[in-house]
């Protein structure tokens, strides 16, 4: 397998309860790399643009409301086959449908806070780091 790069953000519910190295010291047991990392308070342009794709979906104004409710903190991971490994931690999107050990079983209040956003195809990560990350902030 491949080592390649995802993207990640550590979501405002996540934050707001100081968990942010509890959930990276999840992502480093896994495997993963951390080779950039910042925490940021999005606006609600950078959020609109980031979740752009879900514009005509119900839950779009909503999400992009929490995502500026409070700071998040935005990584770039690095290590084989880091897309599906990333996604395999997180666990399923709904916490009580996630496996045990995982981020969103460990962490996640509900399905809308699930603590974690992370990259769905090499492509996505593509976008999400570019939207996210200048070259020289991310050092691996």
């Amino acid at each position: 397998m491949a080592i390649e790069r995802t993207f990640s953000i550590i979501k405002p519910d996540a934050t707001r309860r100081n968990l942010t190295g509890a959930i990276n010291a999840v992502i480093e047991k896994a495997g993963l790399r951390i080779v950039a990392q910042k925490r940021v308070l999005w606006t609600r342009a950078q959020a609109e643009k980031f979740y752009e794709e879900h514009k005509a979906r119900p839950f779009y104004g909503e999400l992009c409301s929490f995502m500026t409710s409070g700071p998040v903190v935005l990584q770039v991971l690095e290590g084989e086959g880091a897309i599906a490994k990333y996604r395999d931690v997180m666990g399923a999107t709904d916490p009580a449908e996630a496996k045990e050990g995982t981020i969103r079983k460990l962490f996640a209040v509900s399905k809308g806070e699930n603590s974690t956003h992370g990259s769905d195809s090499a492509a996505a990560a593509d976008r999400e780091i570019g939207l996210n990350f200048r070259l020289d902030e991310i050092v691996g």
